[in-house]
């Protein structure tokens, strides 16, 4: 029997309702279900002190989440559900786009809704659409581009090339990685010999747009000497696990676990089906792009939003199947498997069990997130310990701040080892009467010492030896402990140091931290 053809897609009608709208908003709902969590992540405490310093960029990323950051802030307010509401949002119009995606590709309405299932279900999807992150809307704004690729592919209308170009950019401004897309697409167009895309005027108006839209945060980087380029650098050297190649796609395959079998397939599709040839070239970029993850040393997660296309093309690969009795097996065991183990998965992902009920359901399961950081490790993986311990760090730092005579409260100023210790003081210390954090820590470095003279400090951490070279006189005001938190942030000594025996502007460009 000859392939059916892929190029033929028709409007969603009524009966689409499931992949179309209902399925995000049921992914939304989920989101929102389960927002709460442990409490706030460490990230989260970052890119909303980001937020207090808008600009052109900052050491780690470009512009956009600080921005985001700001206008939940004015809009919304602080609270784990303010900021957690754009990413669960971000979350649907993904889910969306994937059905979007398998409907360009000529899926009917099981290839989408199986292609939502999976954005919605996979564990590390599921885990970086519930906190404010870049990542989740990383995902979004590849899914974007891979649709309109693959409507491209489809259509051959050139002038898509413009709106790619102009997602693109934003993307770009919210996270540098859209570059490993546009290579990948490049790499893939090239490798299928698609000439007629590199001739049209389109594809290049489009790329200048991009640049265009980068351009601010490029010509920050340049002003502030490139610090994304030292931050990474430093953090492929000292921080990041390196993976070989097969622990690396060994963590791929955990990280979308349920939905492993689908992509499998849709990768199949694409690299070899005949009746998805006009769309080879989705295959071969993600090849392309997989392969550039493996030789930068790049954390697992980057590569997730690759997956939203392959998701789609696997629900297609699914419901194309011959004879109809392998085609109707394949489905429901694909659609069980998937919900099944996407459910058992869940408390991997999302903070939905409680520390000591996940802990032994992580025992009973015999199952470990992969690690992407070279840190020690308590009884919780290093996404949820980093959801424990800084309201608590806040109110150690204020007894600690209340101690201190009232005119060195007037001159204090609090100075932390790290931009998770620095954003708690931001966000909780406030209502404790504390002022503003300092930091040597990525941006925070750039931010400045606000003006602290060090005359009095109260410092996160570090050694008595190392402070007692700097200053006239160190006092130990309080020991830190948390429950669950990165072993590093436990039994951390809280400082009073006073008289810093130079100016701090001698002292401020040695205490640079980008990793």
């Amino acid at each position: 029997m000859k392939e059916p053809d892929l190029t033929d897609v028709a409007s969603p009608g009524p009966r689409d309702v499931l992949a179309t709208w209902l399925l995000p908003a049921l992914t939304l709902i989920l989101q929102l279900a389960t927002y709460a969590g442990y409490g706030y992540f460490r990230d989260e405490l970052y890119y909303l002190a980001n937020g207090e310093h808008l600009g052109f960029g900052y050491v780690e990323h470009p512009p956009l989440i600080g921005v985001i950051a700001a206008l939940v802030r004015a809009t919304l307010g602080e609270s784990l559900f303010a900021i957690r509401l754009l990413p669960a949002i971000a979350a649907a119009a993904t889910v969306f786009l994937a059905g979007a995606i398998a409907r360009e590709l000529g899926g009917g309405r099981f290839a989408q809704v199986l292609a939502g299932l999976c954005v919605m279900l996979a564990p590390a999807m599921l885990g970086v659409f519930g906190v404010l992150t870049m990542n989740a809307f990383d995902i979004l704004a590849w899914a974007a581009l891979w649709w309109l690729v693959a409507r491209y592919l489809r259509t051959g209308q050139d002038r898509l090339w413009l709106w790619f170009g102009i997602v693109a950019g934003i993307g770009l401004e919210n996270k540098i990685s859209v570059l490993f897309l546009g290579f990948g697409i490049v790499a893939g167009l090239a490798v299928c010999r698609r000439w007629g895309a590199f001739r049209s005027r389109w594809l290049w108006i489009g790329g200048g747009l991009a640049g265009l839209l980068l351009l601010p945060h490029a010509l920050w980087q340049v002003a502030n000497g490139w610090p994304t380029l030292e931050f990474m650098r430093n953090a492929i050297a000292e921080k990041n696990v390196a993976f070989s190649p097969g622990g690396y796609v060994a963590a791929q395959s955990l990280n979308t676990f349920p939905a492993l079998p689908v992509w499998l397939a849709g990768l199949a599709l694409l690299l070899t089906g005949r009746s998805a040839r006009r769309f080879r070239p989705l295959g071969w970029a993600y090849l392309a792009i997989l392969g550039v993850m493996l030789t930068t040393n790049a954390k697992p997660d980057y590569l997730l939003p690759a997956y939203t296309v392959l998701f789609a093309a696997g629900g297609v690969a699914l419901e194309r199947l011959r004879p109809r009795v392998v085609r109707a097996v394949a489905r429901g065991a694909a659609v069980v498997f998937l919900i099944g183990s996407g459910v058992a998965l869940a408390p991997f992902a999302k903070a939905i069990l409680s520390e000591d009920t996940f802990v032994r359901y992580e025992h009973a399961l015999g199952v470990k997130p992969p690690q992407g950081e070279r840190q020690t490790l308590g009884r919780l993986p290093q996404h949820f310990a980093d959801m424990h311990g800084w309201p608590e760090l806040a109110e150690a730092v204020s007894h600690v701040f209340q101690g201190l005579p009232p005119a060195d409260q007037a001159r204090v100023c609090i100075f932390a080892g790290n931009y998770g210790e620095a954003g708690a003081i931001d966000l909780f210390g406030p209502r404790h009467g504390l002022p503003k954090a300092i930091s040597g820590h990525n941006s925070y470095f750039l931010w400045g010492p606000r003006g602290c003279t060090g005359e009095v400090m109260i410092v996160i951490g570090g050694r008595r030896d190392e402070l007692a070279s700097h200053f006239a006189s160190v006092d130990l005001g309080a020991t830190f402990t948390c429950t669950d938190c990165m072993p590093y942030e436990n039994d951390k000594p809280i400082w009073v140091v006073r008289g810093l025996e130079q100016p701090m502007t001698a002292v401020w460009p040695r205490v640079k931290h980008y990793i």
